[in-house]
């Protein structure tokens, strides 16, 4: 006689079988604190500047007649950008320099000779006539002659000095007259002169032409630049930092560069000033930093990165960010809810110091 057996298999004998299996399978994702160095830094973004960038204006507006250099040209100081139409102001320049030079002393110099010929006649008759008074005074005294002799070359000697006098004083006041109207109008031609060189742009500095923005027959105003210039060795990074950084910032400390043109590749730098006056749009500060180690091909306004390095610890207890909890806590593997004192941070560690020790596992949630 054969037996046959038959099992028959309840559904909640079925579930309580999945969840022990699933129970004893499942691992806890543990971790333990390591000892190592952390360092907490600053984000900041930024743009590439050359030293002594500027925007180069016109001082008046008008018609761009001749563009003198290219962009990428090296320029020197004072070296002449471009200019603008200005055929009245170089016809009234013209003028006033023949004005002046009409007006100069070696342009009048035949008149004050002549002045200068009229005052030494005037100055011989009256000496001669003052030798015949003399002579004529000194013959009355012997009884030569009569009182009316004397009296008619007193008179002539009187008439003399008077045209002397005149003589002098005419000379006087052609020199005035020649040497004011001389000097008026040397003011003149400078003030022409200088109302041409509004007409020019020149570079205040010695460097590269970064960027031109008109084109010969465009109008120019003074509201709009025509022309960026700077430095085509030095450059610099000005950052703009969070207002909630900016209290960790001061001068000197360093900062790790990195740049989308240069993808991989990272140029140390310093913190040379902090601007003090918060951007209220952007509720960030400016902030300038020099390069230690710039990279030899380097434009304005290129995009860059950097990390200012705050402070940097060595041998410090440090967990992943994503074990605390609620930046007090954490679990430990033994399903304890622990506080702990945490210190610096950076993207992915978290220092601990105090409540934990290497020894203990942990783990980000427990059951």
């Amino acid at each position: 006689m054969k037996y046959k057996y038959h099992f028959t298999s309840s559904p909640c004998y079925i579930i309580l079988l999945i969840i022990v299996l699933s129970a004893c399978g499942k691992k806890l994702d543990a971790t333990y604190p390591t000892v190592n160095k952390i360092t907490h830094s600053v984000y900041a973004s930024g743009t590439i500047k050359s030293v002594a960038q500027y925007e180069a204006y016109s001082k008046v507006n008008g018609i761009l007649d001749q563009l003198l250099v290219k962009e990428g040209d090296l320029v020197t100081k004072g070296q002449t950008i471009l200019k603008l139409a200005n055929k009245a102001q170089e016809l009234g320049y013209e003028n006033a320099k023949l004005l002046a030079n009409y007006s100069s002393e070696n342009s009048n110099l035949e008149k004050l000779n002549q002045a200068q010929t009229e005052l030494e006649v005037a100055k011989l008759k009256m000496e001669n006539e003052l030798s015949l008074l003399d002579r004529q005074k000194k013959l009355w005294s012997n009884e030569i002659g009569t009182k009316n002799d004397v009296d008619q070359r007193e008179l002539a000697y009187k008439n003399e000095v008077a045209l002397y006098n005149a003589s002098r004083l005419k000379l006087n006041d052609l020199k005035k007259q020649i040497d004011f109207q001389s000097k008026q109008t040397q003011k003149s031609a400078a003030i022409s002169s200088t109302s041409m060189n509004d007409y020019v742009v020149k570079s205040e500095i010695a460097g590269r032409v970064y960027s031109l923005a008109k084109e010969k027959g465009e109008l120019i105003t003074t509201q709009t630049p025509v022309a960026i210039i700077g430095d085509a060795n030095q450059f610099y990074i000005e950052l703009q930092v969070d207002e909630y950084d900016i209290a960790s910032l001061k001068k000197g400390q360093k900062a790790i560069i990195s740049m989308d043109s240069y993808k991989g590749a990272t140029f140390e730098a310093v913190i040379e000033k902090i601007y003090p006056l918060m951007n209220e749009k952007s509720k960030s500060f400016k902030v300038d930093a020099v390069f230690i180690s710039p990279s030899k091909n380097l434009f304005p306004n290129l995009s860059a990165q950097a990390n200012i390095i705050i402070e940097v610890k060595e041998n410090a207890l440090l967990i992943p960010r994503s074990f605390l909890i609620d930046n007090e806590y954490v679990y430990l593997a033994t399903k304890e809810k622990r506080k702990v004192k945490t210190g610096l941070m950076d993207y992915e560690k978290v220092e601990i110091l105090a409540g934990i020790t290497v020894k203990d596992a942990l783990v980000k949630s427990i059951q």
